[in-house]
């Protein structure tokens, strides 16, 4: 198992820092969450067109910050000046890393430009067993592994999710055939355009093969507590307060709080 992985019980992580008052992708969001008792963070992130790596899923700051333009075209002495939700500054993914050494970090890398110093922030602060790097690009996804090695945790890609897929609907007698996949888990959503990806044949043949299988993102308590049942591996939610609350009353919430912030 990669050390990611290691961890009592289902995952929980906070989409984008989750929802408890503060806007998506800020620290004050992760901070929430880690106050919460959260172990694992999901995240994005973007390159500037200097090549400085920030914490933001859109392409776009015009959606949740007070200014606009493409990140990819504008310095990092720009990005810097907006704020999310009018109040808090866009982080650098290198400065999360750091703020809470005790937290592990799913990064979904947004764009091309932005593997390289992904790769280089991750490096840096030596987060190897600490990150886990999902997408929806293959060719992304292939671009990160080639530049990190095995050292690193990947999800699958898109054409890997899609063959699981099959391989679930086939039956156990595939389980060992074909190539081999590339990632430690499967990162979906339940549904995909109105057909099911995930359900009990699709999370048995994922374990078979020694693959976890995280859910995203899932709010409802009724669909948190369904999906445990199907025995899915981890959720990602942005009501963080319900997912907690589910976990907690099946006793299998790990309240990791002495996970703790070092930037001001």
């Amino acid at each position: 198992m990669h050390p990611f992985l290691d961890h009592p019980g289902p995952l929980a992580f906070a989409h984008r820092g989750g929802e408890l008052g503060h806007p998506e992708n800020s620290l004050a969001a992760f901070e929430a969450a880690v106050a919460l008792g959260y172990r694992y963070l999901e995240t994005d992130v973007h390159a500037t067109a200097d090549g400085v790596l920030v914490a933001f899923h859109d392409s776009r700051l015009d959606r949740v910050t007070d200014r606009g333009g493409a990140v990819a075209e504008l310095p990092w002495e720009e990005v810097r000046r907006a704020r999310i939700g009018g109040t808090e500054p866009v982080p650098l993914l290198e400065d999360l890393l750091g703020a809470f050494p005790e937290v592990r970090f799913n990064v979904d890398v947004k764009a091309a430009p932005a593997v390289g110093p992904l790769v280089e922030a991750i490096r840096r602060t030596d987060a190897w067993d600490r990150v886990c790097v999902g997408g929806f690009s293959d060719s992304r996804l292939a671009a990160v592994r080639a530049a990190a090695g095995p050292r690193l945790a990947t999800s699958l890609g898109p054409r890997e999710v899609a063959r699981l897929r099959l391989r679930s609907l086939a039956g156990p007698l595939l389980a060992g055939g074909g190539a081999p996949f590339a990632g430690v888990c499967a990162q979906v959503p339940e549904r995909h355009r109105g057909v099911r990806v995930v359900d009990r044949a699709f999370v048995r043949a994922a374990h078979r093969l020694g693959l976890q299988v995280h859910v995203w993102t899932v709010d409802d308590p009724t669909r948190i507590r369904a999906l445990l049942d199907l025995g899915v591996d981890g959720i990602m939610a942005d009501r963080i307060d319900v997912l907690r609350d589910v976990l907690g009353e099946r006793g299998c919430w790990t309240d990791g709080s002495t996970g703790s912030s070092t930037v001001k």
